[in-house]
C-alpha cells in the first residue's frame, strides 16, 4: 500500500481530491539559489522552510507543495553560484500558482518563506492574483521567522547574531542534512555598518535597492558567526520556528474572520 505523504508533489491526483474534501490549505516554501558563505548549500533559503513546512502540515491540515527554488537573489550577484530571476517574472509565477492552486480547490495558500528579499514580491502578486481566485480563497506570504517574539529571535538572528549564514542558519541546515554543511570552512563576518541615527532599520534602502549589495557588504558572503553551528542548535531552532508559525498562520486565520464582510 503507498504510504501517505504531506508533499503535493508525491500524492497522486486521487489523493489530492481525498485530501481536498477535508482540507483547504497548501503551503508554498519560498526560498532562493544563492550563495551562504563558504560553508552552506546554496539551498539553504528553501531547505529550511520546506522542513518547517513538512512539520507543520500535519499539524494545520496542509499539504506541502514542490518549492519555489528561484526568485530575488539580485543582491548576491557577484558571488559564484547565485541564480535569481527577474523581479516581475518572480512575481508573474507567484500571480500563476496562485490561480492554479486555487483552481485545483486549495483555499489557503500560504507562501512560506525563507528569502527575506521576496517577502513584498510575494504579497504584491498575490494582491495582483486576487481577482484570478475564487471568492474566499486567500494567498499571502509569510516568513517562517514571522511569528517568532523579540525573545525568541534575539538567540538565533539579529544585529549582533548575524542574518544570512550565520549560527542559526547553518545549525537548521546541519539539523536537516549535515552533508550538505561544510563546517571545515565555517566563518564569522559582518558587514561594516555604520553607527546611524535613524531609529529606523536602514538595511532595506541598501540591500533591496542595489544589485549586488551583499557582495560589496561582505567578502566571503557571511552576515554572522558560523563556526559554532551544531545540529542541536539547528533543532531547537526549527522547533522554535515550527511552533511560532503554527501560532502565526493560527493567528492570521482568526484576524481575517474577525473583519466584516463588506
Amino acid at each position: 500500500m503507498k504510504p501517505s505523504t504531506v508533499f503535493l508533489g508525491e500524492m497522486t491526483n486521487l489523493e489530492v481530491e481525498s485530501f481536498l474534501r477535508e482540507h483547504q490549505t497548501v503551503i508554498v516554501p519560498t526560498g532562493s539559489t544563492e550563495q551562504h558563505g563558504p560553508h552552506g548549500p546554496l539551498l539553504t533559503d528553501v531547505l529550511i522552510p520546506q522542513e518547517v513546512a513538512r512539520r507543520v502540515a500535519p499539524v494545520v491540515g496542509a499539504v506541502v507543495a514542490p518549492p519555489i527554488n528561484y526568485a530575488l537573489s539580485y543582491p548576491h550577484v557577484g558571488f559564484t553560484g547565485v541564480v535569481h530571476i527577474r523581479i516581475p517574472t518572480f512575481m508573474a509565477l507567484v500571480e500563476d500558482l496562485c490561480a492554479s492552486l486555487a483552481a485545483a480547490g486549495f483555499k489557503r495558500i500560504v507562501f512560506l518563506n525563507g528569502h527575506y528579499d521576496n517577502t513584498y514580491a510575494i504579497a504584491y502578486a498575490c494582491a495582483n492574483a486576487a481577482d484570478r481566485m475564487p471568492a474566499g480563497v486567500r494567498a499571502f506570504p509569510i516568513n517562517y521567522w514571522d511569528g517568532m517574539s523579540a525573545t525568541e529571535a534575539a538567540e538565533f538572528f539579529g544585529p549582533t547574531t548575524g542574518l544570512h549564514a550565520n549560527r542559526g542558519e547553518t545549525s537548521a541546515v546541519l539539523a536537516i542534512d549535515p552533508a550538505l554543511v561544510d563546517m571545515e570552512r565555517a566563518n564569522a563576518e559582518m558587514p561594516p555598518f555604520p553607527e546611524v541615527t535613524s531609529p529606523a532599520p536602514v538595511h532595506t534602502a541598501f540591500f533591496f535597492s542595489a544589485p549586488g549589495s551583499v557582495h560589496r557588504a561582505t567578502h566571503s558572503g557571511t552576515w554572522g558567526d558560523a563556526r559554532e553551528a551544531t545540529a542541536e542548535f539547528g533543532q531547537r531552532y526549527l522547533e522554535v520556528v515550527v511552533r511560532t508559525t503554527i501560532r502565526m498562520l493560527d493567528d492570521i486565520e482568526r484576524t481575517f474572520e474577525a473583519m466584516p464582510k463588506r
